[in-house]
């Protein structure tokens, strides 16, 4: 299927690596153009040129920077043109117990996983309105609906801006104006993110990753962790032109670990 999303600018966040990077290399593969960004310079543009071959048709610019402070945001933001399509996506805080964690660590699970996609949503999604066109997609997690335990700082944040796309993603003024907002939810994804976590097991354990990572695997209904690009395509069918009927909804994508009915 025709997308029909090749010519627009998408703001792909955390995007040089894991996730963010299976986003951009879906939607670099439809022909969008794509601001991507991350902390780590040399990484960053080492996907860049990954994009650039992928797709030599699109333009690929980088904005090196931390996108959960303005300056990192403003200098996003400025990369594009404008932005059609916004993928807000930060890594998790890190596992623990809530009895460890002072303010400073709440503030900043705040900053990266609730206020940091509110602000780029403000910052873009009027002018979307404006044009009669707009996507947005927030990676979040799994936790939101089966909260991990031992992710307390990742559970209140995203379910905080998920509370918060639910209102948004519902005034007229955007919906009526084919805007739309949805969240996506990995569940186990083969990423860095995932093994720094079981990083803290084997740590307790005495097991190695790859042996907790095949446990975790083995968990699954489908019998193995998911892969980056296929997380980025269904984020790409969300970003169509298609999509702009499905708006406010949480998206899991667990390979079927979730046991509720809905």
């Amino acid at each position: 299927m025709d997308l029909s999303i090749a010519g627009k600018w998408a703001l792909v966040c955390a995007a040089s690596k894991g996730l963010g990077k299976g986003c951009a290399r879906a939607l670099v593969g439809e022909g969008v153009h794509v601001v991507i960004t991350a902390r780590g310079a040399d990484a960053l543009e080492k996907t860049a040129a990954e994009l650039r071959a992928l797709n030599p048709a699109v333009q690929v610019r980088t904005a090196a920077g931390d996108i959960t402070t303005p300056e990192g945001r403003a200098a996003a933001l400025a990369a594009a043109p404008q932005v059609d399509i916004l993928v807000n996506n930060a890594g998790g805080p890190p596992p623990g117990d809530f009895r460890d964690w002072d303010r400073a660590a709440w503030i900043a699970a705040l900053e990266a996983n609730m206020l940091s996609p509110i602000e780029l949503m403000k910052a873009t999604v009027d002018a979307m309105a404006q044009r009669g066109f707009g996507r947005v997609v927030n990676i979040t997690s799994g936790a939101v609906k089966a909260p991990i335990d031992s992710l307390g700082l990742s559970n209140g944040a995203r379910s905080g801006l998920t509370g918060f796309v639910a209102g948004l993603a519902r005034q007229p003024r955007l919906a009526g104006r084919n805007v739309t907002i949805n969240n996506l939810l990995p569940g186990a994804f083969d990423t860095d993110r995932l093994r720094k976590t079981l990083q803290g097991s084997a740590d307790k354990s005495g097991q190695s990753i790859e042996a907790l990572a095949a446990a975790r695997a083995k968990a699954v209904p489908a019998q193995r962790l998911g892969h980056p690009d296929e997380f980025g395509a269904l984020c790409a069918c969300l970003c169509s032109a298609q999509a702009g009927y499905l708006t406010g909804q949480n998206i899991l994508l667990d390979g079927g670990s979730f046991p509720g009915t809905f």
